[in-house]
């Protein structure tokens, strides 16, 4: 996922809450993403439209987002990432919330190889 890591933070968080609506709602609507995200609906109308010009996203005539395949492939790897983190940290004994939001933190600083090394683990803990 090499060009996962060339994207900024925000617009990372930006494509993983999208997917996290489309989860949720079946349909992702700026208004949702602003919600989830703790962000004004001019901060969404302006990172949404940073992420059509980039190619992660369309919008269609009455404002209902679908990501790309590449926004839909990063949003995926970035949930995987929270999730897996998360479930990490809860595992080590870190209460649920304080794990979501360091999860968060982490998610996007991370390198591949440490994530690697957390996964590989994270499975040998289940086997």
């Amino acid at each position: 996922m090499q060009f996962a890591m060339k994207i900024h933070k925000a617009s990372e968080d930006y494509l993983e809450a999208m997917l996290m609506m489309q989860e949720k709602h079946g349909y992702i609507r700026s208004i949702d993403v602003a919600e989830q995200l703790g962000v004004t609906k001019p901060s969404v109308s302006y990172s949404t439209k940073r992420l059509r010009e980039a190619g992660y996203l369309t919008m269609d005539g009455e404002s209902y987002i679908t990501l790309t395949d590449t926004g839909m492939e990063i949003a995926k790897r970035m949930y995987e990432r929270h999730q897996l983190l998360t479930a990490f940290f809860v595992h080590l004994g870190v209460d649920a919330e304080t794990a979501r939001e360091d999860a968060c933190k982490v998610e996007h600083d991370l390198s591949e190889k440490t994530f690697d090394a957390i996964c590989r683990h994270a499975k040998q803990g289940k086997a």
